[in-house]
């Protein structure tokens, strides 16, 4: 019996790089080999309010882009989040297993909590201007329970794995909690405790375009699968480096490594060691550097923005797969909400 494994990204905007590199390929090398839910978070998406137009259309482009990365709906279940109705009721019961302080300890609900109230301040106390904030500015209570809707995500498929990154490591460990909790109240062995999924190697970390962290939608430093190619190779050349080595092998700045990262990523080996011994011996060409990354690039991201023009131009295949993938999700999700329904004392008396 094939593991489970399930992965979801949230429908706040189209997919860049990072998400291909860091999930996406290993996504479609992983589909034969594990039982497989690839999901579009649109409720998780609700805690920013997003416009509705927007919303509906931000889960049409991440659903077309899934496939034209090559996820197979035959192969893997591809669904949206709120097809599967059983999670938002699953969601109501475990949040009576939850306690708000540790929801209130979690390391993202306060980075976003102080960005919807404005605080730049880490040594602010959180919870008291939360509570005494009397401006429109108010947390919402879906951010606080991120952490449950994630765990009921993951536990109502009964995932044996779940593919995350640093920064949703906590909610992994809360998910493995809140399942502890549930099997030892009751006495069950009902939930299994899901592992962080294991690539093997080192974890992808796909830099942005500014100089500084990683690729995030937020950040405004992506490069989309589906930019047009003049709009990517501009983006490439406004990318950001620094005043050129001085000195032979002076130490790489954090810029241009960020351009060499991605050029690792997409380039030949022997261009990367080109464009290194020229930063070495102090001859490189910033323009050439980033006009051969902008071509390699294009090569991955062209055939890609192609398909997702046409799969999005086809509404009968969309229809299908969520239609197919929502069908594959609510069979297993409500036998476990059936599951967790009794063992809770939920039982009908018709």
């Amino acid at each position: 019996m094939k593991e489970v494994v399930l992965s979801g990204i949230r429908a706040t905007g189209n997919l860049h790089l990072g998400n291909y590199f860091g999930a996406l390929n290993k996504f479609v090398r992983m589909q034969n080999d594990y039982d497989c839910l690839f999901f579009i978070a649109d409720l998780h998406a609700l805690t920013t309010h997003p416009d509705p137009k927007t919303l509906h259309s931000n889960v049409k482009n991440i659903l077309a882009e899934y496939l034209a990365a090559g996820i197979d709906p035959d192969n893997a279940t591809i669904f949206v989040q709120s097809d599967v109705p059983e999670i938002s009721e699953m969601y109501l019961l475990l949040n009576m297993h939850v306690g708000i302080g540790e929801l209130m300890r979690t390391a993202s609900f306060k980075d976003k909590a102080r960005k919807q109230l404005g605080i730049k301040s880490e040594n602010e106390d959180i919870e008291k201007e939360i509570i005494g904030n009397e401006s429109n500015k108010r947390v919402n209570a879906g951010l606080l329970t991120y952490p449950t809707l994630m765990a009921v995500d993951i536990l109502i498929q009964k995932a044996n794995k779940v593919p995350v990154g640093k920064d949703q490591e906590q909610h992994l460990e809360l998910t493995r909690r809140f399942a502890r909790r549930f099997n030892s109240f009751y006495g069950v062995d009902l939930f299994p405790e899901p592992a962080n999924f294991d690539f093997g190697g080192a974890p992808v970390k796909v830099p942005g375009l500014d100089g500084s962290g990683k690729m995030g939608k937020s950040e405004g430093n992506c490069i989309y699968l589906i930019d047009e190619e003049k709009v990517l190779r501009k983006k490439v050349m406004r990318a950001v480096t620094d005043e050129g080595p001085k000195e032979p092998n002076s130490p790489v700045s954090q810029p241009v490594e960020n351009l060499f990262t991605l050029m690792a990523l997409t380039s030949a080996p022997e261009v990367v060691q080109q464009y290194r011994d020229a930063y070495a011996d102090c001859s490189i060409r910033y323009g050439d550097l980033k006009k051969q990354l902008a071509e390699d690039i294009l090569k991955i991201t062209l055939p890609i923005r192609e398909r997702i023009i046409e799969i999005q131009n086809d509404d009968a295949l969309l229809s299908r797969v969520v239609r197919q993938g929502a069908e594959k999700a609510r069979e297993r999700a409500s036998q476990t909400l059936r599951e967790v329904r009794e063992i809770m004392g939920i039982k009908k008396f018709y």
